[in-house]
This record gives structure tokens, C-alpha cells and sequence, in this order.
């Protein structure tokens, strides 16, 4: 009787727990669609329930706002093997696959309940069923699949409900993937004091969202817990795709990595993620332009949306003009301008107008007309009149007119122009001077001939020159014997327009010039004619003598031209080799430094600026996010820079919010690689710092880590082909070393693998440049170090060096051999330490070649300067490619370990003396497991190595302790012995 009456008032309790005081949040996040709230359901839920009687029971109770919801409960503590059960109505999942149930209980602790010891329970069972209709009339409890047992967080007992102390559990459980058209829960009961406060279930789904003013919709998350659903979204109002809008959807229901947007049209600007029409008195000329903008000086828009403003009345714009300039007017008249006449040129000069008219494109024209001498009749100047420096588009207020006729009236007008004038041309804008030309020399004669040649005579005729710019009053003939080069000339004068030449030397030839003479003086002499007498006139220096004189002095120039040419490359020739040379001195010099360390720079942004090229946005194309880094998403997608051809790269995006040490720290990475140009080193395309988001752009490496891509394809190459991968990667390190770099964190991680398995080194974001000092190393200031690939002196004093490098390549080598397996496996970080500090060393990997495991081990020298250097590596692993008989030896071929690979004891310690298997398991710290050994008969020596002999290399049974033996000795995972103890067992137990 006084069991039940615990139990009574312990659903009594119950029922008062439920009641005291519970507050349920109404508003749900927006990611969150409820598909069942039963608190929500008015009237009574009605579930179905089995038992009908004595399980679960529909009780009612009061919310904080005394509203009454619907509860159900049960208290069934007293018998054992309880089974009640408690199925919902049929719920739709409408779009969703995956579901979540969200269920808040109260528990009554079963150590509150005296005499219920073994049939009290304080856990249920959560199950569903799909089903495409709502026809399950009764509950089937067989057809249902298990999703989960709950268990409380917190339980209250009677001095809770005392105390009005409400201890309510809110668990969430989730299924997937959902396939019918809907599905029942249902809750069974084993046996605890339990009551459901309320059940809702409900999915998730990436709400409405606007991004870069694209608009996406309500997306519903993937089955998969890990996928991403990509979605396209569409542009807002009044605007226009620029690149295709994308956002993933992840599983918790938040927008990941938006890609491409769109520009707000022409006459909108973006507010509030909407495209918002600009006002009156505004304008948007380009969907490319920052907001609205006031109208410039000068000009009006009367309504909104404006994509341009119209000008005032007597201003313009030009059709070059950009819709921002204000609007202008032509400029006013040049002012002062002065002639000044010198025979048949003249030269004008002017200051400049007023008024440029508000534009900076001011320049200047001159027209010329010839007038009679009434001044009244005027025509344009004919083309012969030359004009210095131009005659349109002055940019100097200055211009000399050649060529003009004697004794003429010209009229000159100068006219200002500017980049309006055209649309408004008037007389306001030039001004003019009227002149007349003196009297000037002739024009040159420009032919000359000859006839009645004899023995001593000849006579020669001209035309009057096309300007005789007067009277001509008389012509004069100079000539000389050819051979004289005009030391010694005649002159013969005339009236008429031919001359006879008496006295000459028969057969010699005559060198002619003729000019004529008016009132103004003589004019020039005329180009060389030359005459032979007692032979058929020819011209050698006249139109004839041009070409051939212009021949000679292209062959002169060509000549000239090649031995410059050959003089240039020489010296370049020299002057490389001298640079070379010179090049090659400084890298042998020790201390000299190739490598620049940019965190040595005052201002960081200049060693990005020096190291990485910028690339403008428009010429990348994001794809698909590939993963999440330390600064934001890495993202796959193409690089087409002008003149070259599309290639895939990878992309580093710096998440949003950042601040400006973030920034310099995100591009660092890039600062340092862009010094590089190695196929054995991560190549850097660019980076995008001057829009957001800020960008690394490298080669994309289609198969990832190194670690992951081994892993992937265990056991798939050969020994030869993961030799030329260890080469690579050494290859790549002796380029950095060679640049006196410490890369610091080598690691198979931190080596990725493009399509033709060509590895490359990345990763450079522990990286530092050698400091200058004896030792070459660098000094951390704190920081993590990778335990597992790290050299003692590095972890120990924090010595980086191209030796502590070249340890951690000796773990790459180990990684790479075992197809990726974890160094030194689950062993904690300081037992990594304590076992190095002691000697202990990894041993070779399964058919690791010998010669392998002993490069291994030369790297791991605890003297740095005993390992080798990484020319030497790449010497070495050459050697190995070319004799691939070297690598058939198997390092387990051996009989006897090296004894670099043993498990020392610290100095100074006598080696144990071992004597059972309790104690062997100590030495090797597994002494944890010396029971599985006592039980299956294995106390002393002698049966463990009976145990290594029936199992290794074959394993037999499931027995726990070959198991555990196989772990320890046939797969090598721990150094066992001492070198005393090695020799005890022999090479019977073979230990690595």
C-alpha cells in the first residue's frame, strides 16, 4: 500500500511539475517550417494510444498565459517490462527529406520513488513510420523503425516539486531521408514516470534572402546533413544581372558563399537591398556607377529616374561628354592678336579668351582668305599655304603661314573652339586681322635642259618659277666643272630665260644652278643640273641624282643600322654575363639572403603590392565551394586573363567583417609565395584586393592533399612511382632551402596533387625566412608547432633551420610509404616527445624498401648538422630511380633492427631484466592489457614469442590477445624492447 501510494503521488508530482510555472518561446526562427506543434492544437490531441488503458494518459494544463495545452504522461514504475506506446496522427512532410523532432519532457528521478528498484525506468524510445496516406488505423508496433532512446538531462524529485523548481528537458532528434508522402512518431515507455509537455516537429529551409540584389527563395535544406543545394537567384526589381547570382543552402539552414550579382538599371540606385528610383533632381547615367548623384552644374531633371539631366538654356554638353560633367558653353573670342609680316609668311600671335566656356578642351583655328583690293571680294586660301606648327586644334597661341603671295591682302581669323562650339557656332568666338604681303624673292627655277651641245658651247633653258612674286629683272647661271665640287665657278647673267655658255672644255661634264632676280632681291639657287659636253645632256643631281643620292644614303643608314645592331647584342651579351656571373657570386656568398621576407616591410600592403599581382574580378569566374580555411570559404572556379587561355584555379575568399590585421594576415600567404617559381611549389596567379571579397588565387590542384589523395588510393602504385612523388616534394624543398627559407610545417597535409600526380609544396602560412645569424635559424615567438613532423630542436628550443625541414621530410617519406597513415598513430603528443627524446624512431612502413627507411632514419639524426641536406636527398632518391634493383630489399627483411629504431632506455638506466609477459607489457606501457594475457595463459617470455610466431605474418582468430600482439609487434606500431631485451627474445619476435 505504500508503494502505491508513492506512485500516486508521484504522478500527482508529476502533473504539478508539468504545471508549475512552464514558459514556452511562441516565435521560431525563420529557418524553421513547424510541420506539428501540439501546442498549438485546440481541443484534445487525441493520439492513439496502447495500451488503451493503464499507459499513456491526455491530461490538460496551463501555459504562463493560462492557456490550456495538451500533455500526455505516465507513471507505470511498479511492474517491470513495461511496453506502453503512444503514436501521432499522420503528419505530412510536405517538400522536406530530412525532419527534427523537438520534444520537452519532465522526468521523475527513480531514486525519489522508494521500492521501484529494477522496474523503474528514466529513458523512452523514439520511433516513426512513413506511410504515403493517413490509413493506419491501428498501431502496428512492428512496422516501426527505431530513431532514437532519450534519456534526460535532469529529473526532479519531490523536494523539486516542493520547491516549485521545474527541471524541463528539450531533446532534438532528426530523420532522413524521407521518401512517402508523410509519417507517424510514436513514443514507448519501458517503464519510466514520464510526461510529454509538448512535441514539435518541423524542417529546416534557407528563408528568403536578398544578396548583391538578387533575390532567392525559400530553399528547403538537403537530405544529407553535409550537402549544400545550390540555388540561382533572380535580380530585384528595376535591375540587371551583371554575373549569374548563386548561393549554396546548407543543412542548417543559413546561406553560404554568395556568387555573382546584379546591378541596379540605369536611373535606380541600391537602398536597402532594393533598387530604389532616383528623385527629381537626380540621376543614375550607368548600372555600373555608385547612387544617384545631384545634377551637375548648369543642368535640371524633371522627373525621377533619371539616367541624365538636360543642360540650361545656353549650355551644352558634348557627345563625348559624361553624363557627371556640368554642362558648358563655347568659349569667347581670343583677345590681342598681333601680325607680324615678313615677306610672303606671317606670324600671328594671340592671347587667350575670357571665357573658356567652363571646359578644359580649349584649342584654337585659323582660317585663312585672300581678298582684292577693294578688300571686298575674299576666298579661301588654296592648299599651297603651309601653316606651323597647324592650322586646326592649336594648343599654342602662336602660328607662321607660309607661302603666301607677294603684294596680296589677306584676312586671318582665329577662332576659339571648344568641345561645345559645334552645337553653337557664332562670329563671338574668333577674332581678325587684315594684311597685306611685301614684295619677296622669286621661287626657285625647278628644271633645266639643254641643247646645241658642241665641243665647247652649249645653251640652256628654264621655265619662269611658279612664283615669281614680281618682276622678274634678270636670271643668273653658276656652273663649274664637276670634278671642282664648286671651288672654282663662272657666272653668266641674263634677261631671257636661256643662256649660252661659251668657252668650256670638251668632254667634261658641268655641274648648272639657276636663280632669277626681281626688285625684293635674288632667289634661291635651283637643285644641280649636270652637262657633258660632246655628249647627250643628263641630269645626275636632279630628279634622277634624288633617287640616286636617296639610295646611297639608305644603304649608309642600313649599314649603320647593323653595326649598331651587332655592337647592342654584343654588350647585352657581356652585360648579362656579367650580371650573371655577378648573380651567381652573390648566391654562393654565405649570409646572402634571395628570398625577401615581407613581414620585414614597414608597410605590409607593399610587399603585396612588390610579390602579387593584381586581377581584376571580371576576370574570375567562382564555382563551387570545395572547402572551408582559416579565413573564409576556398572555392574552385577559372582565371581567363586578357591574351591567355582559360585555366581552373582555386580561390581563397576572406570571410566578411574583417579587420585590417585579418587582411594583411590573409594575404601574407600570398606576399610569400609570389616570390616563388618552382614546378615543385603551389604557383600564385594573383590576388584581388581592391573590391571585396579580398582574394588568393592559385593553381587548382584537381586531387587534393597528399594525405587524403594516398589514403583514397592505397596500395594502387608502385614503389617507383611514390619514389618520383618523394622526389618532387624534395625537389620542391631544395628550391625554398636554396632560397635560405624554412618552410616549418612540411607536412603530406601540406602537399597537394594536380591531375598528372605532379606534387607541389603549399601552405605557407608558418613559414619564415632564416634570420641572419650563425646558425641560420629562426626563432618563434609562441605559436603551435606540429608535434608529429617537428624536429627536437625545434619543438624543444624553437629552432627552425633547412635541418628541421629536412626531419619533417623524413615523416613525409614514412607518410608516404604507408599510404597516409598518422605518424606515431594515437599516440598523445608527449609521449611523441618523451619517445623521440629516448631514441625511439618510426619504423618502416609495410614493404618499405630498405633504403628508404634508412634515408628515413638519416633524416632523423638528433644532430642536425648529421642529416643530409636536400640536394643531397634529391642526389640520393635519383640514384634510387635509376637502380630500382636497390629498392627490392625490404626493411623487414632484415634480421636484425637498427638500432636507431629500438626503444632506449633513458641514459644512465640499467636495461630491465624480464622475466614475464606482466612485465614485458610494462616496459612497452601496455600493462593494461596483462590480464587479457594472464587469462588466455600467456605469464611468461617464452609463450609470447610462441604467440608472434603463430601469428605473423598470419593472423588466426578473432582471439583479444593475438589482436592486441599484432598491434604490437607485427604492424610495428611500438618500439618494445631495449637493446638488452632484443637480444634476449632474438629474431624470433621481430619488433620494428
Amino acid at each position: 500500500m505504500a508503494l502505491m501510494a508513492a506512485i500516486i503521488y508521484a504522478l500527482a508530482s508529476l502533473f504539478m511539475g508539468i504545471c508549475a510555472g512552464l514558459t514556452f518561446p511562441r516565435n521560431y526562427p525563420l529557418n524553421e517550417v513547424t510541420l506539428l506543434d501540439s501546442r498549438s492544437v485546440q481541443g484534445e490531441l487525441a493520439w492513439v494510444a496502447s495500451p488503451t488503458e493503464g499507459g499513456w494518459e491526455e491530461v490538460s494544463i496551463m501555459d504562463e498565459k493560462n492557456i490550456p495545452i495538451r500533455t500526455y504522461q505516465v507513471c507505470n514504475v511498479m511492474e517491470a517490462s513495461q511496453n506502453n506506446w503512444l503514436r501521432t496522427h499522420w503528419i505530412q512532410r510536405g517538400p522536406a527529406q530530412r525532419v527534427y523532432i523537438e520534444i520537452k519532457f519532465t522526468l521523475r528521478d527513480c531514486n525519489s520513488l522508494p521500492g521501484v528498484i529494477g522496474t523503474c525506468k528514466e529513458t523512452f524510445n523514439l520511433y516513426y513510420l512513413e506511410s504515403d496516406s493517413d490509413n493506419e488505423r491501428f498501431l502496428h508496433e512492428s512496422r516501426f523503425a527505431k530513431i532514437d532512446t532519450v534519456a534526460a538531462d535532469e529529473s526532479f524529485t519531490q523536494v523539486d516539486i516542493g520547491d516549485r523548481i521545474m527541471k524541463l528537458n528539450t531533446e532534438v532528434r532528426d530523420v532522413g531521408v524521407l521518401s512517402r508522402a508523410g509519417f507517424y512518431l510514436a513514443f514507448q515507455d519501458v517503464g519510466a514516470c514520464i510526461a510529454l509537455v509538448s512535441v514539435r516537429v518541423f524542417y529546416k529551409k534557407c528563408p528568403l534572402a536578398v544578396r548583391n540584389l538578387a533575390q532567392f527563395p525559400d530553399t528547403v535544406t538537403g537530405a544529407d546533413t553535409s550537402s549544400l543545394v545550390e540555388v540561382r537567384g533572380s535580380c530585384v526589381n528595376h535591375s540587371e544581372e551583371q554575373e549569374v547570382p548563386k548561393m549554396y543552402c546548407g543543412s542548417d539552414g543559413e546561406w553560404l558563399v554568395p556568387i555573382g550579382n546584379c546591378l541596379c538599371n540605369p536611373g535606380y540606385e541600391e537602398r536597402n537591398e532594393q533598387c530604389q528610383v532616383c528623385k527629381v533632381g537626380y540621376y543614375r547615367s550607368l548600372s555600373s556607377d555608385d547612387g544617384c548623384r545631384r545634377c551637375p552644374l548648369n543642368s535640371y531633371s524633371m522627373k525621377e529616374g533619371a539616367t541624365s539631366c538636360d543642360c540650361d538654356k545656353g549650355y551644352y554638353r558634348s557627345e563625348t561628354d559624361p553624363a557627371s560633367m556640368p554642362c558648358t558653353r563655347p568659349p569667347s573670342a581670343p583677345r590681342s592678336l598681333i601680325s607680324n609680316v615678313n615677306e610672303t609668311s606671317v606670324l600671328l600671335e594671340w592671347s587667350p579668351p575670357l571665357s573658356t566656356g567652363g571646359r578644359q578642351d580649349l584649342t584654337y583655328n585659323v582660317v585663312c582668305k585672300r581678298c582684292a583690293r577693294d578688300g571686298q571680294r575674299c576666298v579661301p586660301c588654296g592648299e599651297d599655304v603651309h601653316y606651323l606648327p597647324q592650322r586646326l586644334s592649336l594648343r599654342s597661341t602662336r602660328v607662321s603661314v607660309h607661302q603666301l603671295q607677294a603684294h596680296t591682302n589677306y584676312t586671318f581669323q582665329i577662332w576659339a573652339v571648344n568641345g561645345v562650339s559645334k552645337q553653337n557656332p557664332g562670329p563671338e568666338q574668333a577674332v581678325s586681322v587684315t594684311l597685306a604681303t611685301n614684295q619677296a624673292a622669286p621661287s626657285t627655277v625647278m628644271s633645266v635642259e639643254s641643247k646645241d651641245i658642241t665641243r665647247h658651247t652649249l645653251t640652256l633653258f628654264w621655265q619662269e618659277p611658279e612664283k615669281p612674286n614680281g618682276v622678274i629683272l634678270e636670271y643668273e647661271v653658276k656652273y663649274y666643272e664637276k670634278d671642282q665640287n664648286e671651288r672654282s665657278y663662272r657666272i653668266v647673267k641674263t634677261t631671257s630665260r636661256k643662256a649660252d655658255i661659251k668657252d668650256l672644255t670638251p668632254l667634261t661634264s658641268y655641274v648648272f644652278h639657276v636663280r632669277a632676280r626681281t626688285a625684293a632681291g635674288y632667289g634661291e639657287f635651283s637643285a644641280p643640273f649636270e652637262f657633258s659636253t660632246n655628249t647627250v645632256a643628263s641630269r645626275v643631281v636632279g630628279v634622277m641624282s634624288s633617287a640616286v643620292l636617296l639610295l646611297l644614303v639608305a644603304s649608309c643608314v642600313v649599314v649603320l643600322l647593323l653595326i649598331f645592331i651587332i655592337a647592342f647584342i654584343i654588350t647585352k651579351r657581356r652585360s648579362r654575363y656579367g650580371k650573371t656571373k655577378q648573380a651567381e657570386e652573390k648566391r654562393l656568398q654565405p649570409g646572402v639572403r634571395i628570398y625577401v621576407d615581407p613581414f620585414t616591410y614597414e608597410d605590409p600592403n607593399q610587399a603585396i603590392r612588390e610579390f602579387a599581382k593584381e586581377i581584376n574580378t571580371s576576370s574570375i569566374k567562382i564555382e563551387k565551394v570545395i572547402g572551408i580555411g582559416e579565413f573564409g570559404e576556398v572555392c574552385s572556379g577559372r582565371l581567363k586573363l586578357p591574351g591567355k587561355r582559360e585555366i581552373c584555379v582555386a580561390i581563397k575568399t576572406l570571410k566578411a567583417g574583417f579587420t585590417e590585421q585579418q587582411r594583411l594576415d590573409f594575404l601574407s600567404e600570398a606576399s610569400v609565395v609570389g616570390q616563388f617559381d618552382h614546378p615543385n611549389i603551389i604557383h600564385l596567379e594573383g590576388v584581388v584586393t581592391k573590391c571585396k571579397p579580398v582574394m588568393i588565387i592559385t593553381e587548382y590542384m584537381e586531387n587534393g592533399s597528399l594525405d587524403m589523395f594516398l589514403r583514397k588510393n592505397d596500395g594502387r602504385f608502385t614503389v617507383i612511382q611514390l619514389v618520383g612523388v618523394l622526389r618532387g616534394v624534395a625537389s620542391g624543398m631544395k628550391y625554398l632551402s636554396d632560397m635560405s627559407y624554412v618552410h616549418r610545417d612540411l607536412a603530406a597535409r601540406n602537399i597537394l596533387v594536380n591531375s598528372n600526380l605532379v606534387c607541389k609544396v603549399s601552405d605557407f602560412g608558418m613559414s619564415r625566412v632564416l634570420e641572419d645569424e650563425p646558425e641560420g635559424a629562426y626563432t618563434t615567438r609562441g605559436g603551435k608547432i606540429p608535434i608529429r613532423w617537428t624536429a627536437p630542436e625545434a619543438i624543444t628550443y624553437r629552432k627552425f633551420t633547412s635541418a628541421s625541414d629536412v626531419w619533417s621530410y623524413g615523416v613525409v617519406m614514412w607518410e608516404v610509404m604507408s599510404y597516409g597513415e598518422r605518424p606515431y598513430w594515437d599516440m598523445s603528443n608527449q609521449d611523441v616527445i618523451k619517445a623521440i627524446e629516448e631514441g625511439y624512431r618510426l619504423p618502416p612502413p609495410m614493404e618499405c624498401p630498405l633504403a628508404l627507411h634508412q634515408l628515413m632514419l638519416e633524416c632523423w639524426m638528433r644532430e642536425r648538422a648529421d642529416r643530409p641536406k636536400f640536394s643531397q636527398i634529391v642526389n640520393m632518391l635519383d640514384k634510387l630511380i635509376r637502380n630500382p634493383a636497390t629498392l627490392k630489399r625490404i626493411a623487414g627483411d632484415t634480421s636484425r633492427p637498427h638500432p636507431s629504431t629500438l626503444h632506449h632506455a633513458p641514459s644512465g638506466s640499467p636495461a630491465p631484466s624480464l622475466g614475464s609477459a606482466e612485465e614485458w607489457l610494462k616496459v612497452i606501457g601496455l600493462k593494461q592489457y596483462r590480464d587479457n594475457f594472464s587469462a588466455a595463459g600467456h605469464c611468461g617470455l617464452e609463450s609470447v614469442i610462441q604467440i608472434n610466431q603463430d601469428v605473423c605474418p598470419q593472423w588466426k582468430g578473432n582471439d583479444p590477445v593475438n589482436i592486441i600482439f599484432q598491434r604490437i609487434v607485427c604492424l610495428g606500431r611500438f618500439s618494445a624492447f631495449s637493446t638488452e631485451t632484443n637480444r634476449t627474445f632474438g629474431a624470433s619476435v621481430f619488433v620494428l
